[in-house]
């Protein structure tokens, strides 16, 4: 069994470990799902470092080189996706099911390693360290390695937020202030049974918005040695 790697300190973004989702195109984002439905998956995308990036695509080359096959490609191409700030994204999942039987949801635990609640749910910006497994592939003719995910560690949680529709009203009510518009008033107010407080999702999770501009990394230039590594690495900051 491959050994389990963790990528420490990186920032969550769209994370869908509390259950399984899958992309559903009628409604243009994903959707909660059981593990056996068609791309059912668990996931996280998240948010990294140069220095957390070339530390993973190392390893990754590391698992590539170890099981690369006769007709697979000669080296890893970089799979990483570069930030215009100069951080770098990439994505762990692990599907809903093998073989029709579902899998064990991955582990999420705060930062002392206690385990949290079954249907706790992460936040986009949170920071986290991602758990996971290398597993060279063949799909297509395209080789690569997958990250599976197994685990997440809550180091910083953002809490989740309502969204608010509405914009600043000058001169209007504010609350908890000295005025009270309703001074010398016989009667309260009437309450709305309207409530416009958007929550995120019915689901508890916010839309897939689309993140900062980025523009897909260089691929590495092959190095003339397996040992020229360094080279291919420090071309990812031009």
């Amino acid at each position: 069994m491959a050994e389990t790697y963790i990528i420490e300190n990186v920032e969550a973004l769209w994370p869908k470990v509390d259950r399984t989702y899958a992309f559903d195109q009628n409604k243009k984002r994903s959707m909660p799902c059981d593990p056996r439905e068609q791309n059912a998956e668990f996931s996280i995308q998240f948010r990294m470092d140069s220095a957390t990036a070339k530390a993973l695509f190392t390893e990754m080359k590391s698992a590539y080189d170890a099981n690369k096959e006769p007709k697979w490609a000669e080296k890893l191409a970089n799979p990483f996706v570069k930030d215009d700030n100069g951080t770098y994204t990439h994505k762990a999942n692990l599907k809903g099911a093998y073989k029709g039987e579902a899998t064990a949801k991955p582990l999420q635990v705060d930062s002392q390693g206690t385990p949290l609640p079954d249907d706790f749910q992460l936040t986009t910006g949170s920071t986290v360290n991602v758990a996971v497994q290398m597993i060279p592939y063949d799909f297509g003719g395209k080789q690569s390695v997958s990250l599976r995910l197994k685990a997440v560690q809550v180091i910083k949680y953002v809490p989740m937020e309502a969204r608010n529709p509405f914009g600043a009203v000058e001169g209007g009510f504010v609350a908890g202030g000295d005025a009270n518009p309703f001074a010398g008033s016989n009667s309260a107010p009437a309450k709305s049974n309207n409530v416009l407080a958007d929550v995120a999702d019915d689901d508890g999770f916010e839309e897939e918005e689309a993140p900062v501009k980025r523009t897909a990394s260089k691929a590495a230039p092959a190095p003339s040695s397996a040992d020229d590594l360094d080279s291919v690495l420090d071309a990812w900051d031009d």
